[in-house]
């Protein structure tokens, strides 16, 4: 009975000890800005053609399409990478002929 007790004891430590330690880390994290908000992607702008308005917008697992009509009427696909914001291409889209 006697190691019985020393062993809820010692249990109950620790996890008093291991609480704490999350609330320090949680604590230490807030403090330092690192919560995951608004400052957790920071990307270069994107240059788009003057009076070009993003019509559409799709997620892939890295990459980000966006789908832009331009001012002349024409469509156009640019392709970026989600991980450092980098432009890795465009698509001009032209009616058939």
């Amino acid at each position: 009975m006697r190691g019985l007790t020393i062993f809820v004891a010692v249990m109950g430590v620790v996890i008093v000890v291991g609480f704490a330690a999350v609330i320090a880390t949680i604590a230490g994290r807030l403090a330092r800005g690192e919560g995951g908000g608004a400052h957790a992607f920071a990307a270069p702008p994107i240059a788009i053609p003057k009076g070009a308005r993003v019509a559409a917008m799709t997620a892939g697992a890295d990459r980000l399409v966006l789908r832009l009509e331009l001012p002349g009427g024409g469509q156009q696909i640019v392709i970026l990478d989600l991980a450092s914001g980098r432009r890795l291409g465009t698509i001009a889209l032209e009616p058939a002929p």
